[in-house]
């Protein structure tokens, strides 16, 4: 094993960790805020390694397996325990329960957020040439790339989709650009072909937009919308796979292992990419990770029992009719759900050992 794989493992295990610990944290701060009374805060998972100190009558540990962390409430299945969680109004769990995955997804947003700000936000308005093809019409007409595109004719360009469809309907035929080169309006007049070479559009141009320098504050909106979207697409898998607009066998679970084995592959292309620098190496390990954190915050709202989302469930008939299911009830829910994650978790590690995910 070469430094760059233990490197690689260490940069894993930590930002994994730390992004497991703080969806706990989340927990624990908002608990506390409630005044629920904290048994144990664990840095990483059990066998205990040793007890670090006690705060407030919370126990704070320091474990063996380096993933994260737990935070145990005093009374979480039993309304009996006075001070514990179950005892806490259905309110004060509301906010409990969900704090772990919000903390997540606000970490997602922000991670989101450094990223954009290092490219930029795209202005959608503005239409930009990014390539050229060679002897095609815009080469000829002497566009450059760079050029922003004001007017087709007499038509403003306020979208891509809006050049495209105009020169659709302009084929074979004379038109007139405005365009705008390094603040200076210029007119240009090129004839978009009927039948462009394979790979070429008519006018032969890249179109994009340019992008618009923002600072990491001004970059959170942007930030949070990349989130909600990935939410979105969690959320649409099932319905694709229902429809059969997505190969089963493209789909799997993964366990740490697999997360793992994706990420390791991903930076192993990059340190080998000839344009690589740390600064990009930086950016997408950031990137890699927001995608993560969102992950995990959105799973853990769905409603699976012994996750949070499947304790949410059990408050909805309390917050909406003000009936609570009986405790023994949701325990019997929720420890027969864990004990299900749990055999699914061991099969996901060994297909994930036996069968690694290989990137094409």
């Amino acid at each position: 094993m070469n430094s760059n794989s233990i490197l690689t493992i260490l940069e894993f295990i930590l930002a994994l960790g730390f992004i497991l610990l703080l969806h706990e944290l989340g927990h624990f701060l908002v608990g506390r805020l409630f005044k629920v009374k904290i048994e144990e805060f664990g840095i990483g998972y059990p066998p205990r390694l040793l007890k670090l100190f006690t705060w407030k009558e919370t126990l704070f540990s320091l474990n063996w397996i380096p993933f994260g962390g737990f935070c145990r409430f005093k009374g979480e299945g039993d309304p009996a325990v006075k001070g514990g969680l179950a005892a806490a109004n259905k309110w004060v769990r509301l906010g409990t329960l969900s704090a772990g995955s919000i903390t997540n997804l606000l970490l997602a947003t922000l991670l989101f957020a450094v990223v954009i700000a290092q490219y930029g936000i795209p202005q959608t308005n503005t239409v930009q040439i990014r390539e050229i093809a060679i002897n095609s019409p815009a080469e000829n007409a002497g566009l450059i790339p760079g050029d922003v595109i004001k007017q087709f004719n007499n038509d403003a360009i306020n979208s891509v989709d809006e050049l495209i469809n105009l020169t659709q309907l302009s084929l074979g035929k004379e038109v007139t650009l405005l365009i705008n080169r390094n603040g200076s309006d210029l007119i240009i007049k090129l004839t978009p072909r009927k039948d462009p070479p394979q790979g070429e559009g008519p006018i032969g141009v890249l179109l994009g937009n340019p992008m618009q320098n923002v600072s990491v504050f001004q970059a959170i909106p942007s930030g949070f919308q990349a989130t909600i979207d990935m939410g979105k697409q969690l959320l649409t898998i099932p319905i694709l796979l229902l429809r059969g607009e997505v190969d089963p066998s493209q789909m799997r679970l993964l366990s740490p292992k697999g997360i793992y084995d994706i990420y390791s592959q991903v930076r192993d292309a990059e340190l080998q990419a000839e344009n690589y620098t740390p600064q990009m190496g930086l950016i997408n390990f950031i990137s890699f990770f927001a995608v993560i954190s969102a992950a995990l915050g959105f799973s853990n709202l769905l409603p699976i029992p012994a996750l949070d989302g499947g304790r949410l469930l059990f408050l909805m008939p309390e917050i909406l009719f003000n009936r609570r299911v009986p405790a023994k009830y949701e325990n019997m829910v929720h420890f027969i759900g864990f004990s299900v994650l749990i055999l699914i978790m061991i099969y996901v590690f060994i297909q994930d050992f036996i069968n690694p995910i290989v990137l094409p």
